[in-house]
């Protein structure tokens, strides 16, 4: 026998490997000037301790390999168990689990609606923004559970029961009956195979049992983290359209009859489970007014967009991240990436976009901390411009991955460098809690029925005293004069980047603020990332967006 075909080969030498990039790792992910100092400025200074050890978790190999399994091992439907018993379980790989403690831990979950510290709804959003950067999918369950909480507040006795588990920093999963568990987590259910977005089209009925409870009976055609412990869901009870609250368990220890049908296979978001679900007589209890589903939800609507903002602006500063570790590292024609101009202005572009989108997240969530505690003016400002700004964030995160992978060149496109799951996820905060054109529609019809959001966003946008803010607000005022439906998104667009120009003049730097006012507002800009202006300090820019 010729045991030299068993015998191990040393690679034969070809090359040496030289120019490959080193990991990006051991570095501060919430060390981002933009998000630090929008921390300090809407009022939660007091938490820049906590974000920055979450932001030295989150740029470690550890918490970055938990992403990666969590997606290349994503969650698998139990209908039934060994013996044929219908069990409707969803596995998940222990690296979400370990996502999810860490999230629920850090209170990202809900520690804003226990404190009633100034600031908590900023501090959540840094720390939503920062961990959402290791892995976007978990981020699902997180923020629905954060967004569960305003509407259960219409029913105090159902806030007495649940907030306390809601609020729980403990992470404990599995289905069993409330009592038995240490934290619970929330899931919302309205759309359906019929409706989409118009919700006053579902068909599920809730029948009232008599005891104060109803029995639900239908489906939902996107239910995400079904996994959750409870879910907020909008039926059809006698009364019209309501917003009920629904358990997977019963406080017996029974399985509520919540049907499984299917998983969704998604573009990305693959660590996160996404069901088709079916109610076959399923117990559940109302929220808020009967007939008022749509008001009493609306709430954990506005939590989820606001979400939805942040998740954009996370993935996009994620996308920079790479793409500058990336230029900065790598040579070609004897230079380093990030040294040549045409690089440079893409880069400093890229950088601009990311500042630009956190700058306003952290506005909103400071409109939310100050809405929440009874700031009206806040609340006008806020219902404006958070429609506005869904509706344009989230349509930049798609090409602003594509960009940023792009940067990478073909490392970029391949799995291991991650910036596929990036791109995959980037079109979904643009679809969730709306489309573009319905968050657009909603703007308009928010200016239309309260035009005094109108003004407060103008008044907002007004403290800039800035001639290129003032000229480009104006513009936009003479658009919405004869704005009609079909102007929704041109709108909207308009809209957020005078807002986010304020932002900048008035928070950034010179050279952020110039460069996005004249690329952004004076029209001095192509198609496409880096076809900046001439003649600005893109050094600066991209000194400023380095990681740290």
């Amino acid at each position: 026998m010729d045991e030299s075909r068993h015998r191990p080969q040393e690679d034969p030498v070809t090359h040496d490997v030289t120019n490959q990039v080193p990991p990006l790792t051991g570095h501060d992910v919430s060390a981002d000037p933009a998000l630090l100092e929008g921390l300090v400025r809407e009022g939660a200074d007091w938490a820049t301790g906590e974000l920055r050890q979450l932001g030295l978790l989150a740029g470690s190999a550890k918490a970055q390999e938990w992403g990666r399994l969590a997606n290349e091992h994503p969650p698998v439907l139990r209908t039934h168990d060994r013996y044929g018993n219908r069990i409707d379980e969803v596995e998940f790989h222990p690296a979400w689990h370990e996502l999810m403690t860490v999230a629920v831990e850090s209170g990202a979950h809900a520690a804003p609606w226990t404190s009633a510290r100034p600031g908590a709804h900023v501090a959540r959003a840094a720390k939503f923004f920062t961990w959402s950067q290791v892995e976007a999918g978990h981020g699902c369950p997180i923020s629905m559970t954060y967004a569960a909480v305003a509407a259960l507040r219409h029913s105090p006795s159902l806030r007495a029961e649940w907030e306390p588990l809601l609020a729980s920093r403990t992470y404990d999963f599995g289905l069993r009956p409330p009592q038995d568990k240490r934290g619970v987590l929330a899931g919302m259910a309205m759309t359906e195979k019929q409706g989409g977005s118009d919700v006053r089209a579902n068909t599920t009925r809730a029948e009232p049992l008599g005891d104060g409870s109803f029995a639900l009976t239908g489906h939902k055609w996107f239910n995400s983290a079904p996994m959750c412990d409870v879910f907020l869901v909008l039926a059809q009870a006698p009364g019209g359209l309501s917003c009920f609250l629904l358990p997977r368990v019963l406080p017996d220890g029974t399985r509520n009859a919540v049907r499984l049908m299917r998983l969704k296979d998604k573009l990305g978001n693959r660590s996160n489970a996404s069901a088709e679900v079916e109610y076959e007589g399923a117990v559940a209890y109302l929220v808020g007014e009967e007939g008022r589903g749509v008001r009493t939800i609306i709430e954990m609507v506005n939590m989820t967009r606001l979400d939805c903002v942040i998740g954009s602006a996370a993935g996009m500063r994620y996308g920079l991240t790479q793409a500058l570790h990336h230029a900065r590292h790598r040579r070609a024609f004897g230079r380093t990436l990030a040294e040549q101009p045409l690089m440079r202005s893409v880069l400093a572009d890229l950088a601009l976009e990311s500042e630009a989108a956190t700058t306003l997240m952290m506005r909103l969530a400071g409109a939310t901390d100050r809405a929440v505690g009874g700031d009206a003016a806040e609340g006008l400002f806020r219902r404006a411009a958070l429609a506005a700004g869904k509706y344009w964030v989230c349509k930049r995160a798609p090409v602003h991955a594509a960009e940023a992978l792009e940067c990478l060149g073909g490392n970029g496109y391949v799995e291991e460098s991650q910036m596929p799951r990036l791109f995959r996820e980037s079109p979904l905060n643009g679809i969730w809690e709306g489309s573009g054109n319905v968050a657009a529609l909603d703007l308009m019809r928010v200016m239309a029925r309260e035009p005094e959001a109108v003004e407060a966003f103008f008044a907002e946008v007004a403290l800039a005293q800035d001639t290129r803010v003032a000229d480009a607000a104006e513009r936009v005022l003479k658009r919405l004069a004869s704005a009609g439906e079909a102007d929704a998104r041109r709108v909207a667009e308009e809209m957020t980047l005078v807002l986010q120009a304020s932002l900048l003049v008035r928070h950034a730097p010179a050279a952020v603020a110039d460069a996005f006012c004249a690329s952004r507002l004076s029209g001095d800009w192509g198609r496409a990332f880096g076809t900046l202006p001439s003649g600005l300090d893109l050094e600066a820019i991209l000194d400023r967006a380095a990681p740290a």
